[in-house]
């Protein structure tokens, strides 16, 4: 039986924000990224969570200039359309690097498994899609004229919603029989799935049994989150269950691929990959030596970070839940309440909107938590990082409407 290492929280939560590029100070290019810069970010993430809600910009867009301070949407925009990445389930939906495309094989399989009577159901108006985008793709779904309303996704089964067309495309997606291939702003541009890619995961399934198959997706599982439990329904981004998650750890630490933790102050069993632990022991050995200071960065509601929120109450101490679907009058933090990561520590929350039209950044609460260090030892980096967040989303002002502690508001004054 392997002995857990034992090691400080601090180390651990280091590890996790190096491997997820959000320790280190701005690269010294910062400024000067592009398409390229942006896919090796996205290879060293493995996949980012895209979602249409932008109170400031797309959940897409928002985690990747948290990371990289010359960061634009237009290069996210140029890689799917050159073909760089693919949008699929990983996490949740998620734009992830093309090389990777076989790889999530046993996903689409359960989706084509599940999915197939509802396409069954619309068949003719599967074909009549099919067909145009063939002949004319790549089309958006705004192209496609609807004969009938159908209950869709979120439809109640009573009061049918959606275009036959719409849900035809959304069916097809998650099936994988087309694909997204360009997107202006929230519009998606189909395709449909080319034969080159259809073969190439052929292959996989001839040269793969589905145990290997399986293997592999955790392998790139375990690359994105990095510091993993059994707990976390959404290991190996299958559909496991308690005691296969905890079988697939124990043969994961016995063949030497997982080394288990035993994080001081954490009663969770977590794990990280074999060939981590020297730098987890090095971010030990640094601790008294790291500088604290930094850039001030805003996360996302679905950032890579927070994917597993019991981790970060974990590690972080910090409890946080996306407060989109309670009701206003019961929000404490607000409807797009961003985490604010100061060097290794989450230090609050900022609710901002953008108003596209006047320019102006409003943030309507910013909060931070009791446990905060002194202000003084973040408030510089915080008018920089808030000016800086401004700037790169188009924002020409700032206005700040309430602070927690209120007198917070008057040392902002003048941002």
């Amino acid at each position: 039986m392997t002995t857990p290492l034992r090691i400080s929280k601090v180390a651990v939560r280091r590890l996790l924000l190096h491997t997820q590029g959000l320790l280190a100070r701005w690269p010294a290019e910062a400024g000067h990224s592009g398409p390229d810069q942006v896919m090796k970010l996205i290879r060293s993430l493995v996949c980012v969570q895209i979602d249409p809600v932008s109170a400031v910009a797309g959940n897409q867009h928002l985690v990747l200039g948290a990371r990289d301070p010359g960061y634009s949407p237009t290069y996210l925009h140029t890689l799917l359309s050159n073909h760089k990445v693919f949008e699929y389930f990983a996490n949740a939906a998620c734009v992830i690097p093309i090389e990777d495309y076989a790889l999530f094989e046993p996903v689409r399989a359960r989706m084509r498994e599940r999915l197939a009577p509802s396409l069954q159901g619309l068949e003719g108006t599967v074909e009549h899609v099919m067909q145009r985008l063939a002949e004319e793709g790549p089309l958006p779904s705004k192209a496609f004229r609807a004969v009938e309303r159908v209950s869709g996704y979120w439809d109640h089964p009573d009061t049918p919603k959606t275009k036959d067309t719409s849900l035809a495309l959304n069916l097809l997606l998650d099936t994988a029989a087309i694909r997204v291939v360009a997107r202006q702003g929230n519009e998606r541009y189909f395709q449909i799935t080319e034969p080159d890619l259809r073969r190439e995961e052929s292959t996989s399934r001839e040269e793969q049994d589905m145990l290997n198959q399986h293997q592999a997706l955790m392998d790139k599982y375990i690359d994105a989150y990095r510091v993993v439990d059994a707990r976390d329904p959404r290991l190996g981004w299958l559909k496991w269950t308690a005691s296969e998650r905890r079988a697939h750890i124990a043969e994961r630490v016995a063949s030497g691929q997982l080394t288990p933790l035993d994080i001081e102050g954490v009663a969770t069993p977590y794990y990280i990959r074999t060939e981590d632990e020297e730098m987890l022991l090095n971010l030990e050995t640094a601790r008294a030596d790291y500088d604290p200071s930094g850039p001030v960065r805003f996360l996302p509601p679905l950032d890579n970070l927070l994917w597993r929120r019991e981790r970060i109450v974990d590690l972080f101490d910090f409890h946080y839940k996306w407060e989109i679907y309670t009701p206003e009058v019961k929000r404490t933090y607000g409807y797009y309440a961003m985490p604010i990561l100061h060097g290794d520590r989450l230090i609050g929350r900022m609710d901002p909107r953008l108003d596209r039209k006047t320019g102006v950044l409003t943030v309507r609460l910013l909060s931070m938590e009791p446990t905060a260090p002194p202000v003084e030892e973040w408030i510089t980096d915080f008018r920089e990082g808030l000016q800086f967040f401004a700037s790169m989303h188009g924002a020409r002002s700032i206005s700040i409407e309430k602070t927690v502690p209120k007198e917070l508001k008057k040392m902002l004054k003048s941002i």
